[in-house]
């Protein structure tokens, strides 16, 4: 047997975000490297934004980092990396389909980020660490 559905919404009522700190958009670097999640201004609109560390979604615990958005009324955006390499003997995570399609369900716009640099991991040989995540230019 096969089963089909669309699911067209989801109805929720977020408790308990964390109030969010605002930047204007010449701020942006600022509040990409000190907040998970945070409002910005561009202009005269306002978006709340946040940032995941990892594409893995087990790992860093993004989903708290976009639920403090999840309150917000106007557009939400999230920045997450699209692959994460942690060096021949490290792990390789990867953005998963069900993951955008859940951001699109919560009416959550998607910045897929990657990451500029690493540093040789000090414990392990063939490992790398500290990979910063970096948004597009926008």
């Amino acid at each position: 047997m096969n089963l089909f559905a669309n699911i067209e919404s989801i109805k929720y009522k977020p408790m308990m975000c964390r109030e969010l700190k605002k930047y204007r958009f010449i701020d942006l670097k600022k509040a990409l490297n000190s907040e998970s999640s945070f409002i910005l201004k561009i202009n005269n609109d306002l978006m709340a934004v946040s940032l995941w560390v990892s594409p893995k979604r087990t790992r860093s615990y993004p989903y708290a980092r976009i639920y403090d958005t999840l309150r917000f009324v106007g557009k939400k955006i999230t920045i997450i990396p699209v692959i994460k390499d942690e060096g021949l003997e490290g792990d390789r995570d990867f953005i998963q389909w069900d993951t955008i399609s859940l951001m699109s369900l919560l009416g959550i716009y998607i910045i897929i980020s990657y990451y500029k640099d690493a540093d040789c991991s000090d414990r392990y040989k063939n490992k790398i660490t500290n990979q910063p995540a970096v948004s597009p230019k926008i």
